[in-house]
């Protein structure tokens, strides 16, 4: 009798020992009728190893709304990212959700049949029609949902404005004469890094509106009336040339990291880039007390031009074998509670409507954007082509700056490269 007992209790525990690893499995979760079911789960892909944490956030509240779903954020190295994305997609074993290059990055993959049309997804075709152009193929249907506006800004030391009593500028010429007076103290004016050639373009892209006009240039353009070698450009070449007198030396050869150091220690009192750097100031220099000029007043205006572009977007791969799912993040993705989530973690300017950012500095840069903006001219209309015009534009403006070509030449081969990518469409 105590031999069959010994044997009963020895099949209990086994038994309940397999019961207990059948409820916790990690993909399972609970239906309506309280029974365990099988989670789909989703890969997400991304540029931005960076915001892992913010994005563990939005996916905890878009799986607190949708048990049945998990996400498996998947964020690579912005350099490799391209690469991976294309050998994912054309060997068909790529991810359900990605992130998307903004323009002709997006146009390309929904072009070649990658991506699924978002039209229909509630609350995607609620986004402001400007930002969706971002995310739209070359038959005019969309397919991404953009989450965040870019600003190209001016980021600057208060500490050491106070200290030498200067405001922040407000025109090219207040920015020029603040320069000249911290010149004249031993302070590098500017921490500008230009190995990276973007980084170039990124300059330009934030002192020239002023120059040239902003939108009405633009639309003259776009309109076919005038192109990149009007006198107006070339006055955008003739500021990039005055102003290098307040960048560090050799700064061709400077890394942005480095350029970043400078302004960290003080050394430098401006630093010019996109607002999305508010973020890495913040965890690397937290007590830095930073202000921004979120871009330069042209002659006679009361608002300053800022430059804004979207950053990208997320898309649903066409081959996804769980579409519904993934379908259903992207509505997440598209909605006022999203869009505040992504402001308040990241301090970024949100793409959604009805978004109020909570930063100070983000409020100022998304009041400053809505009362006057005008696109990143090279990225939003000169990203096509290969290689791209943006590209062949900051490669030149390498070369002006290490007297290799001329500022004539500068445009003359930006004008011939996009008229070389108009004619391949």
């Amino acid at each position: 009798m105590k031999f069959k007992k010994f044997i009963l209790f020895i099949l209990l525990v086994l038994t309940s020992g397999i019961l207990f690893a059948c409820s916790d499995k990690d993909t399972s979760s609970s239906g309506d009728s309280g029974e365990k079911v099988d989670a789909v789960e989703l890969e997400l892909y991304s540029w931005r190893p960076e915001d892992r944490e913010a994005y563990e956030k939005f996916i905890e509240a878009f799986e607190a709304e949708n048990p049945g779903i998990k996400i498996n954020f998947q964020p690579f190295e912005s350099t490799e990212y391209n690469t991976i994305l294309t050998n994912s997609l054309v060997s068909g074993s790529g991810p359900d959700i990605i992130q998307l290059r903004p323009y002709s990055g997006t146009k390309s993959i929904a072009d070649n049949g990658y991506l699924t049309q978002l039209n229909d997804v509630p609350g995607v075709m609620d986004i402001e029609d400007s930002f969706l152009e971002a995310a739209k193929g070359s038959d005019g249907q969309v397919y991404g949902v953009p989450t965040t506006l870019n600003a190209g800004v001016i980021f600057y030391n208060k500490d050491i404005f106070e200290k030498y009593g200067l405001a922040a500028p407000e025109t090219w010429d207040e920015l020029l004469e603040v320069s000249e007076e911290l010149k004249n103290n031993g302070i590098t004016p500017i921490a500008q890094a230009g190995r990276a050639a973007y980084l170039l373009s990124m300059l330009h892209g934030v002192v020239s509106p002023s120059a040239y006009g902003g939108n009405d240039y633009v639309d003259e353009i776009l309109a076919g009336s005038t192109d990149l070698t009007d006198p107006r450009m070339m006055e955008t070449l003739d500021r990039l040339e005055e102003i290098e007198q307040y960048l560090p030396k050799d700064f061709i050869a400077l890394d942005d990291n480095d350029a970043q150091a400078l302004f960290y220690a003080g050394e430098a009192a401006m630093y010019i880039n996109g607002d999305y750097r508010l973020g890495t100031f913040e965890k690397n220099a937290p007590e830095m007390n930073i202000g921004v000029v979120p871009g330069l007043k042209g002659e006679g205006q009361n608002e300053p031009y800022v430059m804004n572009w979207v950053d990208g977007s997320f898309g649903v791969v066409e081959k996804s074998e769980h579409k519904e799912e993934a379908l259903k993040f992207i509505e997440f993705m598209a909605t006022k509670e999203f869009g505040q989530l992504f402001s308040d973690e990241l301090n970024r300017l949100s793409a959604i409507n009805g978004v109020e950012p909570k930063h100070e500095l983000v409020k100022q840069i998304t009041k400053a954007s809505e009362a006057n903006t005008t696109p990143y001219l090279l990225l939003v209309y000169f990203g096509e082509g290969s290689p791209t015009t943006k590209t062949v534009f900051e490669d030149s403006l390498q070369g002006m700056f290490l007297g290799e070509i001329t500022k004539e030449q500068v445009l003359e081969d930006a004008q011939k490269n996009a008229e070389r990518a108009a004619e391949e469409k």
